[in-house]
């Protein structure tokens, strides 16, 4: 059994960064962690943030992560190590970056968020770590966490590449609707059923710079599936291709309105692929993948009424009272009830499943797949699954074509 590892002190068996898919053998893997949680804060483009302003702003945002949040959060991540270390797999954690600091760029100031969804900011193809420009202003520095395992990983070799650093400055995020339009759609519906009335507000991403969430992409060996969504777009997908050259190559779809990938589709071995019935359907199904068998579904536990009440009593009303600050923050929205479709692969047969989704651990059990489920009391609130909360950096898997 491999141990797990903290880079702090512990030694183990140097391996090299190798991953092509979504479901070969894990062998490495960073957690994310609920160590130095935060609340990212944003304020107003060109306005000059006072130490007691930034201050003032912090002290609220605090009131969001009350000590009982942060320890569940702590927790449930390490029932998903010890898992995961029980199966054989080498485990990584992020480290603090700063993120509770005030950041002033040229154009705006930001603080940073906690480091749980360790997936979105970075994807792995081959021996290629890629850092993607998210458009996320409060998600910027990120990337710093990460940066000691990537030093370990760099005495081995590997090729590490950082996306252009985006201005964000302007008008980048365009509301999909008019003022006062709304288009209702069955996902929609379906939405708010299962989030206790919640609804979504949609945007989409200009064109003007290079933006995408290392999320919005799905890995199949040579392919690669890119969602063009509000966390990325289609410059990112050209930028994406001409960094990978002509051995791999980029797919963009738009499928869904939304944004991240692994909430919709998700590959769990060759051939077989589980897909958001509520997103994805054979006209909208990207073409890549309408030769694979496909597991449709969209009968997922609502989000619990544990967090439905903590956004209510909590998150709501510190969001509410930073507004009056004129400081914005994510804490009005919570993640779809899809993100109980995001699974993590431990390897072709065995997958990883939120505990409350019983009917889809069910139906991919019908699939000869062995199930395990992971607890995970606070997915919605702290906005990321199984997938989201990992990335693979190792599996036992070589670079092929599933396609041809």
């Amino acid at each position: 059994m491999r141990k797990t590892a903290h880079l702090h002190g512990t030694v183990h068996d140097n391996m090299k960064i190798n991953s092509h898919n979504e479901w070969d053998t894990l062998r490495e893997v960073v957690v994310g962690s609920a160590e130095h949680m935060t609340i990212g804060l944003e304020f107003p483009e060109g306005k000059t943030v006072s130490s007691e302003e930034f201050e003032k702003a912090a002290t609220i945002a605090k009131k969001a992560l009350p000590q009982w949040y942060q320890d569940e959060v702590a927790e449930d991540l390490q029932q998903l190590c010890d898992v995961i270390t029980k199966f054989g797999a080498t485990i990584f954690r992020p480290k603090a970056y700063g993120a509770e600091r005030l950041v002033t760029t040229p154009n705006w100031s930001v603080s940073g968020r906690d480091l749980y969804n360790v997936r979105d900011l970075h994807i792995v193809v081959g021996d290629k770590v890629i850092a993607s420009p998210t458009s996320a202003r409060t998600r910027q520095y990120e990337p710093d966490s990460l940066y000691e395992i990537w030093y370990h990983y760099f005495k081995e070799g590997f090729i590490w590449i950082t996306a252009p650093r985006p201005r964000l400055t302007g008008t980048y995020v365009v509301p999909y609707y008019k003022m006062g339009e709304e288009l209702v759609t069955e996902e929609d519906i379906l939405h708010r059923k299962l989030s206790g009335g919640r609804g979504e507000t949609w945007h989409r991403l200009t064109e003007d710079e290079i933006l995408f969430d290392a999320a919005n992409i799905m890995r199949f060996g040579k392919d690669l599936i890119y969602l063009v969504s509000s966390t990325g777009n289609r410059k990112g997908a050209q930028w994406l291709q001409s960094i990978l050259g002509n051995e791999y190559r980029v797919h963009p779809t738009a499928t869904y309105r939304s944004s991240h990938l692994d909430s919709t589709i998700l590959p769990l071995r060759p051939g077989l692929v589980l897909l958001n019935a509520a997103r994805v359907n054979l006209g909208n199904c990207p073409e890549l993948l309408k030769k694979w068998e496909a597991i449709y579904f969209n009968d997922m536990a609502p989000v619990s009424d544990h967090e439905l009440n903590f956004q209510r009593d909590v998150r709501d009303k510190v969001y509410a009272e930073l507004k009056t600050l004129g400081v914005e923050s994510d804490l009005d929205g919570i993640s779809s009830p899809w993100a109980g479709l995001n699974v993590l692969s431990l390897d072709q047969n065995t997958v990883l499943v939120h505990d409350r989704q019983t009917a889809l651990i069910k139906e991919l059990e019908k699939h000869k797949l062995t199930v395990i489920p992971i607890r995970l009391r606070n997915t919605c609130t702290i906005m990321g699954g199984l997938h989201c909360a990992t990335l693979d950096t190792v599996r036992d898997s070589k670079l092929q074509s599933y396609f041809d």
